[in-house]
């Protein structure tokens, strides 16, 4: 049986504007889609935080996958992070039309005490200081990994780079990649992020795939050619999810692990911009997840 994970992070409604409609009050939030993500391949221990106006009902896909949601703490009174935006015609810039922190303004992540021997751990994408109490709480994790994002990058910088310091690895899209490194290069952006602390680096290129940077070698992941793209919300941590799940899976982080994680983290997020929300998650098969895992590998076959 593989080995529980660990997520801590946000749970939210969001409210999606595309070139292909419009979604209020779907599912959201980082810590939901990674265990969407990861519970394909592992047990998930969900730690976030939601006010009492939250569905609970949206979670039912998760707890029949084996998502362990007693980690996730109700504020009696307090209303959910919300989040809302509108995605251009390409799909690749999206404008944020609101953000309510609401209960997560004042979140303290609590481990349930049987949990903090868990050994693979991810700090989805919250406030550094806060992914460091994380850690705090945990015994002796196998593999920490870590994601952010560009406000963290910009408004709490040392923060950031005490919490990377103290993580095996880092997974951010390439803008928050150049950010971080203060330089444009993305090869030589992940080798600065690396002297930070993680040994491993992946960054994720959206429509342009992913590279994963592992002990001086380099690995490139195209991403899935698809027709329609429907809502991209949630693919990043989607992929985080399968990639981590993957990793929990096997039990191991070395090289070849580390590139086939990459593949099935791809196939993950590839998957969730199908429909709006985690729609797409609720329904997929593990038997899809591999025929196009398989695809991906017949994309860069040469022989």
């Amino acid at each position: 049986m593989s080995s529980p994970l660990l997520v801590v992070g946000t749970v939210a409604l969001d409210s999606v504007e595309t070139p292909y409609g419009k979604a209020s009050d779907v599912l959201g939030g980082s810590a939901t889609y990674f265990a969407a993500g990861a519970s394909f391949f592992a047990p998930v221990r969900l730690v976030g935080v939601v006010g009492d106006d939250f569905p609970m009902e949206k979670l039912s896909f998760l707890r029949r996958r084996g998502v362990d949601l007693a980690g996730i703490e109700v504020v009696p009174g307090g209303k959910t992070f919300r989040w809302a935006g509108r995605y251009h015609l390409d799909l690749n810039h999206r404008d944020t039309l609101g953000t309510w922190l609401n209960v997560l303004e004042t979140f303290q992540p609590k481990l349930p005490d049987e949990w903090r021997d868990t050994p693979y751990v991810f700090l989805a994408n919250i406030d550094p200081v806060l992914q460091r109490q994380v850690l705090d709480q945990v015994k002796t994790p196998k593999l920490t990994v870590a994601d952010t994002m560009n406000f963290w990058i910009g408004s709490v910088r040392p923060e950031l780079v005490k919490t990377l310091a103290r993580v095996d690895a880092l997974i951010v899209n390439d803008e928050e990649a150049r950010q971080l490194a203060g330089v444009p290069n993305l090869v030589r952006a992940a080798g600065i992020i690396r002297q930070m602390g993680p040994r491993t680096v992946i960054v994720k290129k959206g429509e342009h795939g992913a590279l994963l940077f592992h002990e001086g070698k380099v690995f490139s992941a195209p991403a899935y050619p698809l027709e329609d793209v429907f809502d991209p919300t949630g693919a990043g941590d989607t992929f985080a999810g399968g990639f981590y799940g993957y990793l929990a899976k096997q039990g191991k982080a070395d090289e070849a692990t580390l590139r086939n994680a990459v593949l099935y983290g791809s196939a993950l997020a590839s998957f969730c911009v199908e429909r709006f929300g985690p729609d797409r998650l609720v329904d997929l098969t593990l038997k899809e997840i591999e025929e196009r895992v398989q695809a991906f590998r017949d994309l860069v076959r040469v022989s």
